[in-house]
This record gives structure tokens, sequence and C-alpha cells, in this order.
């Protein structure tokens, strides 16, 4: 397992959520076979909210091909796990070496994220791990990168968070206690533009829907 800057040969492939993180993580890659990503049966990804046309935009902006594991709605574990592993079986055999995921420090899932991998012959690789995420939004934004926030976890953030660029007045408002990453799930975003861009994503900033999933409430932005 590998983390820390890296020069990527092109048998990697990155899990994309289109986030900054991801972006990054790609920033410090430099060259990947594939972006990788799930999607539901309503077009959209599960936690983030975003469609898939605009992660299609995103991919042609970055001039890297992007690949669907599409989700039923209500997916269980079990089947999500099955997806995936079919699709990691495709690129064991194809000669995949690697997958990279932008985790920054959350223990428990860089371990499950091992265990998915375990006897595959695939490595996972960790571009951006870094525990002090206050110096990876630094570099984050001294790198360029642009980005809408487009989901919020209602228990941390007001829904007026949803719907603003992730930018040093956006940090300022954060309330005490919240990551300036959200590496807890506080906020997710979509990037629009930065220096791995070929071209910026042009997106429209739609209404804000509150909607309950499991225990907690979301806060939605709808990008066009």
């Amino acid at each position: 397992m590998t983390e820390g800057k890296l020069t990527a040969e092109p048998t990697t492939v990155l899990s994309w959520s289109g986030g900054k993180d991801a972006a990054y993580a790609l920033f410090e890659l430099g060259e990947v076979t594939e972006l990788l990503t799930s999607i539901g049966e309503n077009g959209r990804s599960s936690i983030h909210g975003v469609r898939r046309e605009l992660y299609d935009a995103q991919a042609d902006a970055l001039g890297v091909p992007i690949r669907y594991v599409e989700l039923p709605m209500d997916c269980s574990n079990e089947e999500y796990e099955s997806r995936m592993a079919d699709v990691i079986a495709e690129y064991e055999s194809r000669g995949i070496q690697r997958v990279a995921f932008a985790d920054l420090f959350l223990e428990d899932i860089r371990e499950y994220r091992v265990e998915q991998l375990a006897g595959t012959g695939i490595d996972g690789c960790w571009p951006v791990w870094n525990p002090d995420t206050d110096e990876q939004i630094r570099a984050y934004l001294d790198a360029g990168f642009e980005a809408t926030v487009v989901t919020v976890d209602g228990s941390k953030l007001d829904p007026s968070f949803a719907g603003r660029d992730l930018d040093e007045s956006f940090l300022a408002d954060l309330p005490d206690g919240v990551d300036p990453c959200g590496e807890n799930g506080e906020f997710h975003t979509f990037v629009r533009d930065g220096p791995i861009f070929e071209s910026a994503v042009p997106v429209e900033v739609g209404k804000t829907v509150t909607k309950e999933v499991g225990d907690g409430e979301f806060h939605y932005c709808d990008l066009y």
C-alpha cells in the first residue's frame, strides 16, 4: 500500500467522487487509466446527488475515461460489494495494478478498502492521505481548484452552505468542529475547474432540496 506524492503508472484507476479530494488525488497522481464511480438508477451519485451528465462533462474536461458502476436504489452493502467485486475482477484481468482512493484520515474506511482488495492482485493507493486537513485544504486552494458545495449534513451545517463555492469565505464561515475538508461527511463538493482540467465545466446552481437519509437529514444543491 502506498501513500504520498508519486507518479502513477498507466495501470492505475482512481475511485472518483467528482469532489475536491478526488480531484487533488488526480493532481498528485498525474495520470490514470480511468475514473471509477458508482451511480444510482436515478442517474445520480448516491452521496453527492450529482447528475451522471455532469460526471461525463468532468471526464471530458479532464481527458480521462470514466467507468460507472450502476447500483439499484436503496442498494444493500452486500449488493454493492458484489458489483464492485465484479469490476475489480475485470480490472485484474485487464492488468490494472492499483486502485487509488482520496481518503484523508479515516482509518476504518481505509481498512475496509484494503479488505475488499485482499487477494485480488490489485493494490490500494492513497495519494492524499494526510491527517492535517488544514494543510490539505490549503494545498487544494493554492493549486487553483474551483468547486461547488453540493451536499451538506444538516446535523452539522445550515442549508445555506449548499450551493456555495468552496473558497476562503466558505471556510471562514464553518462552525467550530467541522473538518475543513469535510472528511467526516459534513459536506461534499463538485469540482468545476483546476490545473488538471483542459477546460472548465460550466454549471448552473439550482434549488437546494432537503432529504431524510437513514437517521439523518441532508441538504442537496442541484447542479445543471
